[in-house]
């Protein structure tokens, strides 16, 4: 193992060398908190913006100096040498993409749809338009996980045999009043997240056991909690235990990643999610634990945060494979696709039930 005073961390991207310009389609809430604030940290510029609703484009284009306020999906399309930026409902992806030119650059907002059937429609569609896509799984991309993977990925905590994603907390979900219509929401709009995740680290699970939750509190709401295990066989520990109603104050919050290995552990706090919006302090400890010595944990200190640097890691990525500076498109339309399938495993094992219990 690398002595820690020696070891080297990545916590950002690579930025294109010679970034494109970005249209964006859509001025809604994640538009305006971490896309435009990500793309204006960069340096990357942003050619125009379109919205049905023409008031929040100007808005939006007023706040952050975007020349262009486009009057249509039609025009705004027709911009040519650009990245489209789509970030609407899920429900609006499919026609969108339809109305994009041919062989065009795009970052897809998750979720990939409302369902595993018009993600499959959403893939098939980029790959017959031959569209270089990709889904903003960005969590990949924030510090703390970057982070996390460059030591793992330098084999400091060993074989990596455990992952916890642990959430309880406030969630003010009238924020988003879309929400309200939708038939999936916890899984699929936040969890989601955490599912990806997995994935980067774990690769493709055997199966899932899940269980997604209403609360008593938000009767209006499909679910707002989630327990549930990735099937990696008998050695390891993967799940996520996710409560957006714990409406009791700060005390006892929680929101963290923990990864554990043969030879070491992390630990990284999620602050955004506590005290939402508003947010708390990242915090990111590892222990790597060397000839079975006492452990010792040591502090990280972090360069930004999920919103929004992590929204710059994966436009760079995009750009960067585009060009040809990056090999993989990590977040690609085909791999967001097997989330979404694992997505879809959740929800199944949620309404199958639990195994009955005989006498």
């Amino acid at each position: 193992m690398t002595e820690t005073s020696d070891l080297s961390i990545q916590q950002t991207w690579p930025l294109p060398s010679n970034p494109k310009p970005i249209v964006i389609i859509g001025a809604g809430g994640i538009v305006n908190d971490a896309h435009l604030p990500a793309y204006q940290k960069a340096g990357f510029p942003v050619a125009g913006i379109f919205d049905i609703d023409r008031a929040k484009g100007e808005a939006t284009a007023k706040r952050f100096g975007i020349p262009n306020v486009f009057d249509s999906l039609e025009q705004a399309s027709a911009t040519q040498g650009v990245v489209f930026d789509v970030a609407v409902p899920a429900s609006a992806t499919l026609a969108i993409l339809e109305a994009l030119p041919t062989g065009a650059t795009v970052l897809i907002q998750k979720p990939m749809g409302d369902n595993l059937a018009m993600a499959r429609d959403i893939r098939d569609l980029c790959h017959r338009k031959d569209l270089a896509a990709a889904i903003n799984h960005q969590l990949r991309f924030s510090p703390y996980v970057l982070a996390a993977k460059s030591l793992i990925d330098q084999g400091e905590i060993g074989d990596l045999h455990a992952m916890e994603v642990r959430l309880t907390a406030y969630t003010p979900w009238h924020l988003w009043t879309f929400l309200e219509n939708v038939p999936r929401l916890e899984i699929q709009y936040h969890s989601i997240h955490y599912l990806d995740l997995i994935r980067s680290f774990f690769g493709e699970p055997r199966g899932v056991y899940c269980r997604t939750l209403k609360h008593p509190d938000s009767p209006n709401l499909a679910s707002v909690r989630t327990m549930g295990m990735l099937e990696y066989g008998d050695s390891k520990m993967v799940g996520i235990t996710i409560n957006h109603s714990h409406a009791y104050g700060s005390r006892h919050q929680e929101s963290f990643i923990k990864w554990e290995g043969t030879g070491g552990a992390i630990k990284t706090t999620m602050g955004l999610l506590m005290n939402y919006p508003k947010g708390e302090p990242d915090r990111f400890e590892y222990c790597i634990q060397q000839d079975r010595q006492e452990p010792i944990w040591k502090p990280l200190e972090l360069e930004g945060t999920w919103f929004p640097d992590a929204f710059i890691g994966t436009m760079s990525n995009l750009q960067r494979f585009v060009m040809g500076e990056d090999d993989e498109l990590h977040t690609s339309v085909d791999d967001a696709y097997r989330t979404m399938a694992v997505v879809e495993a959740c929800h199944l094992s949620s309404t199958s039930g639990g195994t009955p219990i005989t006498d």
